[in-house]
């Protein structure tokens, strides 16, 4: 068994709420991913900030296009491992 980590990147907080509801839904997710704010380098404005969803997937069970495909419902994609 692998720890896997899934790095969604979200244009806005609401967008990262929105997925973390999601998630269970579509792809039985148990834990509550973790939700972190990441300001742009260079940037003091809270505005000018992406919103990471971090999901956890120690079974390597979760398919990254099908997350991918999630993320960019919501303009955001699935961080390269």
């Amino acid at each position: 068994m692998s720890d896997v980590r899934h790095v969604l990147v979200l244009p806005d907080r609401d967008a990262a709420e929105e997925v973390v509801e999601e998630l269970p839904d579509r792809f039985g997710v148990a834990e509550e991913p973790q939700l972190v704010r990441d300001a742009l380098a260079g940037e003091d404005d809270a505005e000018d900030a992406q919103w990471l969803v971090v999901v956890e997937d120690p079974e390597g069970r979760l398919d990254p296009s099908a997350l991918d495909a999630l993320a960019a419902e919501y303009e955001g994609w699935l961080e390269a491992p």
